[in-house]
């Protein structure tokens, strides 16, 4: 048996933190940028710490209108500020509250854009160095965060998006697309199991490419997370 490892997208105004909490093993909690704020922060963390969930920072482009969904150009300046600005204030809240932080995941558009734009992986790590020998980074299978993050000594965990289709270059559908999200319990069951044992995804062409992942992702606002992370829950322990 493999151990499944899910986590969740938390602190972003959705407000089912403590349902969620018992059914997954790590949480990233949004930092101020997309969403959340101190007194979101501190009651998720709290919410962890008593559940025994890993924490992790969920850093963004600074845009709330958009919930951090679209891309952003920053200059190298304006990244490194608002990432560690987001970093370190969760940071401060986790070890004032007697946690510890984890890892470190990017949210929506920094996520997929630092995963395909090397200059702009480049930037983020050079944003997060000071994280560098504490915390690992999420990063998805074959991208070019993975290989810089590498290359330079960072401490990886691969992930993937249990709740979201794939295109067949390992990007994730466009939630503008049909059937971007995915909210079948057992569909989902089926291909995390596929994932993690097999390193296989189905992607939205039908096509099986392969994939690692030790940690896996269903967003707190997918309509039914709830029940997704409750099916989850008994494929971990067959």
């Amino acid at each position: 048996m493999k151990e499944i490892d899910i986590n969740c997208d938390v602190g972003e105004g959705i407000d089912n933190e403590a349902e969620l909490m018992q059914y997954i093993q790590s949480c990233n909690i949004a930092c101020g940028a997309h969403a959340g704020d101190i007194a979101t922060m501190r009651k998720v963390v709290m919410l962890a710490i008593k559940h025994n969930v890993k924490i992790g920072a969920h850093p963004s482009f600074p845009d709330k209108t958009n919930f951090g969904r679209k891309s952003m150009l920053l200059d190298l300046k304006e990244l490194k500020k608002t990432i560690q600005n987001q970093i370190n204030l969760l940071h401060n809240i986790v070890l004032e509250l007697g946690g510890k932080l984890h890892h470190i995941k990017p949210h929506g558009a920094l996520y997929n854009d630092i995963a395909t734009n090397n200059k702009l992986s480049l930037q983020f790590l050079e944003a997060i160095e000071p994280y560098k020998k504490s915390v690992y980074l999420f990063v998805p299978f074959n991208s070019k965060i993975e290989k810089n993050a590498l290359n330079q000594g960072f401490k990886i965990i691969y992930e993937a998006f249990a709740d979201r289709n794939y295109n067949d270059d390992l990007t994730l559908v466009s939630r503008q697309q049909k059937d971007a999200v995915i909210c079948s319990p057992s569909i989902i069951n089926k291909r995390v199991h596929g994932m993690l044992y097999a390193e296989k995804v189905v992607t939205i062409t039908g096509k099986k490419i392969r994939i690692k992942a030790r940690t896996f992702c269903v967003h707190s606002d997918t309509k039914n997370a709830l029940e997704i992370l409750k099916n989850l829950a008994q494929l971990s322990i067959k």
